[in-house]
């Protein structure tokens, strides 16, 4: 976990303004993560940090490959993403009431850890049917694994019914 420390703005000595920071999510930023859709990546994200009296206000763009997996053919493919996303941090002295946008912060934080954001991001917008069909890189999926997987499905069974002669009693009670 000391790797996701990485992911975080210290915001105390920041003036009031806007502020710009730059994080590279790499395949070791997936592997903190124990059960993420995404296991390889090169990503960008550039997170532009407002700075106001009673909260900061957090513009995230991400963008970059991330490796994906056919769900036609088990072909892995990179998948390209483009995510824009707002989130909003409010200074209060009490715990209010936290919803998807709103984030407390208490008087005694000093910096904004951004791995669990950025980690969420991410494993949303992974494709919920992903093909590389879409990728563009790859216009067709595994013509190899296509034909393997139609050779095993029932679509190329022989009748085999005729063989057994209880169909054939069956078959004239029509």
């Amino acid at each position: 976990m000391k790797s996701l420390r990485n992911y975080s703005i210290p915001f105390s000595g920041l003036s009031l303004g806007k502020h710009h920071f730059d994080f590279d999510v790499k395949d070791d930023f997936f592997d903190e993560f124990d059960y993420s859709l995404v296991k390889k990546a090169d990503l960008k994200c550039a997170v532009e940090l407002e700075k106001q009296e009673t909260m900061l206000i957090l513009d995230f763009r991400i963008t970059g490959t991330i490796q994906a997996t056919c769900d036609t053919c088990l072909a892995e493919y990179p998948e390209q993403v483009d995510i824009r996303e707002q989130q909003i941090a409010k200074f209060a002295n009490e715990e209010i009431d936290e919803d998807d946008e709103i984030v407390t912060l208490s008087k005694n934080d000093h910096e904004l850890v951004l791995a669990g954001l950025i980690y969420e991001y991410i494993n949303v917008a992974v494709p919920f049917v992903a093909g590389c069909g879409d990728a563009g890189n790859t216009p067709y999926c595994d013509k190899e694994m296509l034909d393997r997987i139609n050779s095993l499905s029932g679509g190329n069974e022989q009748s085999d019914d005729s063989a057994d002669p209880r169909w054939d009693a069956l078959k004239k009670i029509k």
